[in-house]
């Protein structure tokens, strides 16, 4: 019996072919736009969370100060020293690297090009924090290190700007770029990261022993920044709150005292940042999920114009002997029909439209099939709901007044 009414919708559908396009153009609508708005959304989820993964995994990041920030967090708050990157080493546990920075912005020279960059002194262990790799040469040795020597780690921005005429596979390593008075030894070029979260192109960088940066650039002792990577499936509150105990009884602040330092978290940046986004991506959904509502609207209207067409075709079925139940399942089907072909209509279009929009905004291309099944059960729901009105109506047609309906 459904499978006679389901012939019986397609025919009517192709029947009036344009006014079936018409009446599912809602459906299509706000499905097309509830799928688009969730791949586009997941796509810029996985941004975020890819781009501050650069940053590096289960990062804690200390700093001098209240806030954190560009410009912030150093203005009279008493630096870190080595001892304080030592002290945290020993004394808390779950830790993978510690690494100390002091940065400083510096003019790079290399034959005619020059270029202004940033310069990073630190150790090994920021690039284990920083989930940094080398494309070529290799890492400080413990003797570059200890002695302060004038050895350098660049970036691909900085290869691009002083050599620019470098051709593959040729090698800047071994040469030498100056910095201020001094020539710098390159050992090492690090894989490119592309531009952080902020913009920011963290390729455009130099790492260096941090002795080397205290001694010849920046004029301190000062450790402007501790970066410290915590072991994998460890909760980075407890390593938290361990370092911010020692670093406050090492700064000797009372309990009335607030922190002069921050810690952040970039797990919690990324918990904040994706769960903006998702919260977004469902605002901009439920907008979208108002056309399916229109759409219903549409199909309830259609569906009672089309009983007022057909009411002796009904008047007939029920003089031959169909049953009420067989024509309500008749109109109800046919409403079903329409809304579905709309819902399968309007993904195809969300497939096609959110893959280039993913293009458009440099996003991850990501399908959420659970949302297109979502999408298209809520879409045949719409033709259950605002389609039972008509088919009742038509189910209760008195067969010899739908017998004398001209």
């Amino acid at each position: 019996m459904i499978w006679n009414a389901f012939l019986l919708a397609i025919r009517e559908i192709r029947r009036n072919l344009m006014r079936s396009i018409l009446t599912m153009l809602g459906i299509i609508i706000g499905v097309a736009a509830v799928v688009t708005m969730v791949t586009v959304g997941n796509g810029a989820t996985a941004k975020i969370a890819k781009e501050i993964s650069t940053l590096g995994s289960n990062l804690l990041m200390v700093r001098p100060g209240q806030h954190f920030g560009p410009g912030r967090g150093n203005s009279n708050a008493k630096a870190f020293t080595m001892d304080d990157v030592k002290a945290i080493k020993q004394d808390v546990s779950s830790i993978i690297a510690v690494a100390p920075t002091a940065t400083t912005s510096v003019t790079a020279v290399f034959g005619n090009n020059n270029w202004t960059t940033t310069v990073v002194g630190s150790d090994n262990d920021y690039f284990t924090t920083g989930n940094w790799t080398l494309s070529d040469g290799r890492f400080f040795s413990n003797a570059e290190l200890k002695a302060g020597k004038t050895s350098c780690i660049i970036g691909q921005t900085i290869i691009k700007q002083l050599f620019p005429e470098l051709r593959s596979p040729d090698s800047v390593v071994g040469q030498n770029i100056r910095l201020k008075t001094f020539s710098c030894h390159i050992i090492g070029v690090l894989d490119s990261k592309g531009q952080s979260m902020m913009g920011n192109d963290q390729d455009d960088t130099i790492i260096m022993p941090i002795k080397t940066v205290q001694r010849r650039l920046v004029g301190d002792q000062d450790v402007k920044m501790i970066r410290i990577s915590v072991k994998p499936n460890i909760d980075t509150d407890v390593v938290n709150r361990a370092i911010t105990l020692l670093l406050r009884d090492r700064r000797h602040l009372s309990d009335r005292e607030k922190n002069d330092f921050s810690v952040l978290d970039t797990r919690e940046i990324t918990k904040a940042l994706t769960g903006s986004t998702k919260v977004m991506t469902m605002l901009l959904g439920a907008v979208a999920a108002v056309s399916l509502v229109v759409g219903g609207i549409g199909i309830m209207n259609i569906m009672l114009v089309s009983v007022t067409e057909r009411t002796r075709e009904i008047g007939i079925r029920m003089a031959i002997g169909a049953l009420e139940r067989e024509v309500l399942l008749q109109f109800l089907v046919e409403a079903v029909v329409l809304s579905s072909l709309g819902g399968i209509i309007g993904i195809i279009l969300a497939i096609l439209a959110s893959a280039g929009l993913s293009h458009v905004m440099s996003v991850p291309y990501i399908l959420d099939f659970d949302m297109m099944g979502i999408a298209f059960a809520f879409s045949a729901m719409v033709g259950v709901v605002f389609g039972y009105f008509p088919a009742r109506n038509a189910a209760r047609l008195n067969p010899i007044d739908a017998l004398r309906h001209e």
